[in-house]
């Protein structure tokens, strides 16, 4: 198979590289090296086939930092065992093969014949390593600030949006049952103001009080989801109102 036209990554990335040779090392699997060493002859510049490893080395300290410094920001009262938590989930290699087929990632692999033979373009391993080879690449192409923006909508806002146990969905309860015992105050109270769909997909309306007032309101596919971003938009509010 022959790799996506990398104009096409570019665009889903919402970033344009300065130094496409950057992108095109991100996207370069080891097993495509030799081959392509080959195909461009002896007399070819070691540097002109170039594999990722070493971006994705690069990438993956890149991301430990800005998904620390993201967690730090959105939940400005969580605990350090909190951050930990869901800075772990977010940074697995199942959340990253995630973010790489959001972004057809696979269809841009350089691959040798035996890895593409064997699937490699569907392999987690494969895919969560190009996300940080290519998260480096930005990095090292325009700095910190794309590389952020890049992972804000490729990876922390879907990653948010998830239902069930990853990004510590029970922790954003706690968290604002915390702050509110910091603070002096009663915990917050949930209420359901509104269901609508059918049964067997049921849409339901949250809102989240404090003190008597109306904090914050969320939908969600259940009750407990509904709650937990609720809970999350109030945790904002308060923090933003301290």
């Amino acid at each position: 198979m022959t790799p996506a036209d990398d104009a096409l990554l570019e665009q889903r990335l919402g970033y344009k590289f300065v130094r496409p040779e950057l992108l095109h090392d991100a996207l370069t699997h080891s097993s495509a090296v030799p081959e392509m060493r080959a195909s461009q002859g002896e007399s070819v510049n070691a540097k002109a086939a170039v594999n990722n490893e070493r971006l994705e080395f690069l990438g993956d300290a890149v991301l430990e930092l800005l998904t620390s410094e993201y967690l730090l920001e959105a939940f400005p009262d969580w605990t350090e065992g909190q951050l930990s938590k869901s800075r772990a989930r977010l940074v697995n290699a199942h959340s990253l093969e995630a973010a790489a087929r959001r972004l057809h990632l696979g269809d841009h692999l350089r691959l040798g014949r035996g890895e593409e033979k064997t699937g490699g373009r569907e392999k987690q391993t494969l895919l969560a390593d190009a996300f940080e080879a290519v998260l480096a690449a930005i990095y090292l192409d325009a700095g910190l600030a794309a590389a952020r923006e890049v992972l804000r909508h490729a990876l922390f806002e879907q990653a948010l949006e998830e239902a069930g146990e990853r990004m510590a969905e029970s922790d954003r309860k706690s968290a604002l049952q915390e702050l509110l015992q910091s603070r002096g105050q009663v915990p917050a109270e949930y209420r359901v103001v509104g269901e609508s769909g059918p049964d067997h997909q049921k849409i339901f309306k949250i809102e989240v009080w404090v003190n008597g007032s109306r904090v914050a309101s969320a939908e969600g596919g259940t009750k407990k989801e509904a709650e937990q971003r609720a809970a999350r938009k109030a945790l904002t509010v308060l923090a933003l109102a301290k």
